[in-house]
């Protein structure tokens, strides 16, 4: 899948009143000349002083490791080393017109991570429901975001320290099943239930995200993983409960007009090829 790079180009920036500075589409790269780009700075003031957050550039306790592991955060980029111009990491996919970290807690590469958990979609109990082709129909579990109301897959931010798969699996269980509010027992039971079906996830992604509130200096990336239940009889069977910063979940079919949040659409598409593929095999 080829990274894009266009829904942080003009506009207002999510949550603020702070007008990005337009990039025509031939202004992008860092390579064009634009004599003209004055982009606003901005942090939100959301995240100064959080301890996931990092300090502003040039604070005196604040010596980052650029394009390394900097002690249990990973300041990598997946795209290979990133330009660091005026002490500041430079997003590797062009100007976004705001510099800063807007409401991002990184500077540099902000690292998550999307279960894509997939099912055929069942139609009384055991037969799997077809489309008007006659192909069966694949299923994603999607969680809709509080923040901007729209359609996503259950991910969220990498903990400094964690395994990109341990993130991954524990987003879905907040988000799309809300564990936050299950007892120690019912987390337990779950776990066990689930740990063989979340040890055979397939990465789909890994790379930047097309995402709205990337900056000059701080971006998105993910590693997305496809956890597929061909029977249904795992995943496919639980009760989905919303939970988290989530306001709502549910199944949801992809076709071809599907919408989501920031570059999750082209993740599931990419998904959805997969299995047909395979199903034709």
């Amino acid at each position: 899948m080829v990274s894009t790079h266009f829904k942080c180009l003009g506009g207002v920036y999510p949550r603020s009143t702070i007008e990005r500075f337009p990039v025509p589409g031939d202004k992008v790269k860092w390579s064009t000349e634009y004599k003209q780009y004055q982009p606003v700075e901005y942090t939100s003031p959301s995240i100064t002083g959080k301890p996931w957050a990092d300090p502003d550039i040039g604070s005196s306790d604040f010596e980052p490791k650029w394009n390394e592991i900097d002690g249990n955060i990973d300041r990598t980029s997946y795209h290979g080393p990133y330009q660091i111009v005026n002490e500041r990491p430079q997003n590797p996919f062009g100007r976004t017109g705001i510099t800063g970290r807007g409401v991002l807690g990184r500077w540099g590469p902000n690292h998550a991570a999307d279960p894509v958990v997939t099912r055929w979609k069942p139609l009384n109990g055991d037969i799997n429901e077809k489309n008007s082709s006659n192909k069966q129909i694949l299923q994603f579990v999607a969680i809709r975001r509080g923040d901007t109301g729209e359609w996503a897959l259950p991910g969220g931010m990498v903990d400094p320290g964690e395994k990109v798969t341990t993130t991954a699996v524990r987003e879905f269980q907040e988000e799309a099943m809300n564990s936050l509010v299950m007892s120690q027992d019912e987390k337990n039971t779950w776990t066990d239930k689930l740990k063989n079906f979340f040890s055979q996830g397939e990465i789909v992604y890994k790379g930047y995200v097309d995402d709205w509130r990337n900056t000059d200096n701080a971006w998105m990336e993910t590693v997305a993983y496809n956890f597929h239940d061909e029977t249904g009889a795992t995943v496919g069977a639980i009760a989905l409960n919303a939970g988290d910063d989530a306001v709502g979940v549910r199944w949801i079919d992809i076709t071809p007009e599907i919408k989501l949040y920031a570059s999750h659409e082209r993740i599931v598409k990419d998904v959805f090829k997969k299995h047909l593929t395979a199903k034709a095999l």
